[in-house]
């Protein structure tokens, strides 16, 4: 049998490269999988790969998709812009989607996998919320981008996924926003009863290889996909500490002492990014591993011992 075709945009960043390794190595309904990935330039040594081939295109300029999908059984589309202005945004994550999407209907590709995120709720507190349990409310145009362009998957028939924080080799965001804050709130933030929806990043990749490769169908349709089981912020800090990721605290000082201290102290982190990773933002993620039939695996802070050595050139580094 041919192998199971795939365009992947975002193929060179932190979740797109897992899920390039995943696909590479993975099997659909017993067909290898071929990669078609979509990128600007095609990275050193790109080209060398077996089931791998690298497509020049521009998600900020349409005109440069044309025929992308010709041929794709499904389209993985995991890139997107995650800062810079309303315009910027805007110009990828919808004007470049709706581009992609089109380039997919002529193509008659079928299945189509969209990554967003759980930050299109906005700042929350949210505990154990439903999909769109309360209504999307993005403070970013990031988020605000991004909440549109799943709207345009949704009509092409994709499903969409909101994962929460994601953790593992390559996360440029999450453990040194942590390791930020400790420094400059170095305490045990409100007792750390914030429940956090975390997944790794190598358990969201085979989450999307096996959607992508599987018949059943999950979409139209928007769906959580952290890990099943949250996450106390108190659990996470204190498994970075024990790897030596934080520097360990004694202290416990409540919300309103932590915000005054992180005033005090000046950061890159603001009041939001730190009541998002430090308050309740848990979103109920059990039903796609369900329907996908893939197991969740052990949870984020299991496989943190595989990232810890990666973590920590990085923030020496930083």
């Amino acid at each position: 049998m041919r192998p199971l075709e795939v365009l992947l945009t975002g193929a060179t960043g932190f979740v797109g490269s897992e899920v390039l390794r995943t696909a590479l190595r993975g099997r659909a309904d017993g067909r290898a999988i071929s990669v078609r990935a979509l990128a600007r330039a095609t990275p050193p040594g790109g080209s060398d790969t077996p089931g791998l081939s690298w497509v020049p295109g521009d998600l900020s300029d349409p005109s440069s998709l044309h025929g992308v999908a010709r041929g794709a059984d499904v389209l993985v589309h995991l890139a997107s812009r995650v800062s810079g202005s309303e315009q910027a945004c805007e110009t990828v994550n919808v004007h470049g989607t709706r581009a992609l999407l089109e380039e997919a209907r002529s193509a008659g590709v079928s299945r189509i996998v969209h990554l967003s995120t759980a930050a299109v709720y906005g700042p929350g507190p949210h505990r154990g919320i439903a999909v769109d349990e309360v209504g999307p409310a993005p403070v970013s145009p990031a988020s605000a981008t991004r909440l549109a362009g799943e709207r345009l998957a949704l009509e092409a028939g994709a499903v969409v996924l909101r994962p929460g924080l994601v953790l593992g080799a390559g996360d440029r965001w999450v453990v040194p926003a942590l390791s930020e804050l400790r420094s400059r709130v170095p305490a045990h933030w409100g007792g750390g009863s914030g429940m956090l929806s975390v997944v790794d990043v190598t358990d969201l990749a085979r989450l999307i290889v096996t959607l992508a490769g599987s018949g059943t169908p999950a979409g139209p349709a928007v769906h959580h996909a952290s890990h099943p089981v949250p996450v106390a912020n108190r659990d996470l800090m204190a498994a970075l500490t024990e790897h030596g990721l934080l520097d360990p605290v004694t202290a416990d000082w409540s919300w309103e002492a932590c915000l005054r201290q992180l005033r005090q102290v000046p950061g890159t982190m603001s009041e939001r990014q730190f009541s998002l990773l430090a308050r309740d933002h848990w979103y109920r993620s059990e039903e796609i591993w369900r329907i996908a039939g893939c197991p969740a695996g052990p949870g984020p802070l299991a496989r943190l011992a595989g990232s810890a050595s990666w973590y920590r050139v990085h923030l020496a580094a930083g």
